[in-house]
């Protein structure tokens, strides 16, 4: 099963992908999709067509994305909701499962604490993997974070599909 964590931001998207073998889990890659456009709307038809390709590049069997969950800055959590949003339509578009954690069931599914720090969730990603470095540095460790939350939680939570 190959699955595809996603970090949303608005103008950062960071992810992972992993695929299980048995009871192997293998790391496949990660990145950032940069969102370089100033206009919003140019920025949401950006992200739009880099994730439509993401999705056709990998193919993945779940898509496993971190809910919004506390936002300080309004216009920040607006920018991110809405990327949410395209990112949640083309996942339901392609027939791929989403399961939706918030970022304290991720922590908590990989550290056992669901109040981690980055530091402490990059080492964990690390450790989990056996790799020494992550391509897109804390947004894409996000991404690869949720990748992995997702091989506990599907049996647990509904998943939205159709």
């Amino acid at each position: 099963m190959v699955i595809l964590g996603i970090d949303p931001g608005s103008t950062r998207v960071g992810y992972g992908l992993i695929k299980k073998e048995g009871r192997e889990v293998v790391f496949l890659s990660s990145g950032i999709l940069t969102i370089t456009a100033e206009e919003k709307h140019e920025r949401l038809l950006q992200l739009e067509k880099s994730f439509r390709l993401l999705l056709k590049k990998t193919r993945p069997d779940l898509a496993v994305m971190e809910k919004l969950f506390f936002v300080k800055n309004v216009k920040t959590g607006m920018g991110v909701a809405e990327s949410r949003g395209i990112l949640t339509l083309l996942i339901i578009q392609h027939r791929i499962p989403l399961l939706e954690l918030t970022p304290l069931e991720i922590k908590q599914s990989l550290t056992g604490y669901g109040k981690s720090d980055k530091a402490m969730m990059m080492r964990a990603v690390q450790k989990r993997l056996g790799i020494s470095k992550i391509q897109g540095g804390d947004d894409a460790a996000d991404g690869i974070a949720a990748a992995l939350a997702g091989l506990t939680y599907p049996l647990r939570l509904k998943l939205t599909s159709l």
